[in-house]
Parts: structure tokens; C-alpha cells; sequence
């Protein structure tokens, strides 16, 4: 998977597959268990690089930001961890480090105080920002994100902001409401989680 992920060539002595690979095998080394039991790994990712990397990778630093955070979304999705707040990457230079070299800290960081934000994202590409307000799923024309699904009811489902982040609640849909395969009434969601409204998959992510 890491590797399909940054198979274009990069100039740099530091290949990003190089950096895939570190980040997730962090994620296996540093996971441990939360408070109600699931499997909770690093979602705050630093990378040091040396200054000649560094100038190297800098001009699609955003695009590696990017697919190393989908590489971490999806290991966590394949290995079934759980995030307690948004996935991070940060670049830095570290002048001390020869071509070729880098060091990745990975550490669990609760979001500070405040609401969170979220994004969902449908399989059309449409992104929906999540905020203090709540999102409507459904038929409905008046929902907020109005699904063309045969299998979706027409007030199917709706996604609730609470102090720790936001919660799913299928409102009795007729095809229910899953959250990674398991159909749920009312779930927490973490980073990462798809949601199944019918037969319409969506991803959400915190920001």
C-alpha cells in the first residue's frame, strides 16, 4: 500500500516510500489501548530532514503531506487502530542530518480545547465540512447531503456535533447505517472511519 502510494521519482536522497514505511512501522511500535479498549496509535507525525532533502522535497511538500497522511488513514483502517484526534504531518529541517537520513516522532495528541472539525467525503469526490451544526443524510431535498440511493431513507441518518468530536445516529433508517461494516444506532467517530448510509460509502476524517 506504501509503496503503490509514492511510486513517482523524487530527486532527494530520502525516498518517500522510505517515509511511509517508517511512519506506519511508528504506528505499529507506539500504539497502546484506550480507555475503552480500542487500539489507539500516533496521529501527530514530525519528520526531520536533512537541509539538502529538505530543499529537494519542498516543492510538493504538500502532495507528500497528503499521501502520508492517507498512508497513515488507511494502515489504521487495515489494522483496525483508532485515532483520538486529526492525523498530522510536519516537515522540518534538521541541519545535523547527512543526505538521505531522517528521523519521524510520532506522538498521540488530544486536539485542544474547542470544538473539532471534520470533513466528510462521498465517493463523488464531494467534500462536506463539519462544524457545530448538525448534517441531515437522506433523499430528502432538504437535507444536507441529499443521496440519489434507492436504499437510502428519505430522513436516513444525521451526523451531531458533542464536546469530543461528532457522533453518527441513523434515524430508523430502512437499510440502517454502518460504520466500518458494523451497523450502528449511535457512534463516536474517529479519524478515519467509512460510513455506509444504504449503499452509499463516506469517509470521515477530522481536520
Amino acid at each position: 500500500m506504501v509503496e503503490g502510494m509514492f511510486s513517482r521519482v523524487f530527486r532527494s536522497g530520502v525516498r518517500p516510500v522510505e517515509l511511509g514505511r517508517r511512519l506506519v512501522r511508528e504506528m505499529d511500535l507506539k500504539r497502546s489501548v484506550g480507555v475503552r479498549g480500542k487500539t489507539v496509535v500516533p496521529n501527530e507525525f514530525t519528520i526531520r530532514l536533512s537541509d539538502s532533502d529538505f530543499a529537494d522535497l519542498e516543492p510538493m511538500r504538500d502532495s507528500l503531506v497528503r499521501e502520508l497522511r492517507d498512508a497513515a488513514r488507511e494502515h489504521a483502517r487495515e489494522e483496525s487502530y483508532g485515532f483520538i484526534g486529526p492525523v498530522t504531518v510536519n516537515i522540518e529541517v534538521d541541519s545535523a542530518l547527512h543526505i538521505g537520513m531522517f528521523v519521524i516522532a510520532a506522538r498521540l495528541i488530544e486536539p485542544e480545547g474547542g470544538l473539532r472539525t471534520g470533513t466528510l467525503e462521498l465517493a463523488t469526490g464531494r467534500r462536506v465540512v463539519l462544524g457545530d451544526f448538525i448534517v441531515t443524510i437522506g433523499r430528502n431535498p432538504d437535507s444536507t447531503i441529499t443521496l440519489n440511493d434507492a436504499n437510502v431513507s428519505r430522513n436516513h441518518a444525521e451526523i451531531r456535533p458533542t464536546d469530543a468530536g461528532f457522533v453518527v445516529v441513523d434515524l430508523g433508517s430502512t437499510n440502517g447505517t454502518k460504520v466500518n461494516g458494523q451497523r450502528v444506532g449511535e457512534r463516536e467517530l474517529r479519524d478515519a472511519d467509512v460510513i455506509t448510509f444504504g449503499s452509499t460509502d463516506a469517509t470521515f476524517t477530522l481536520d
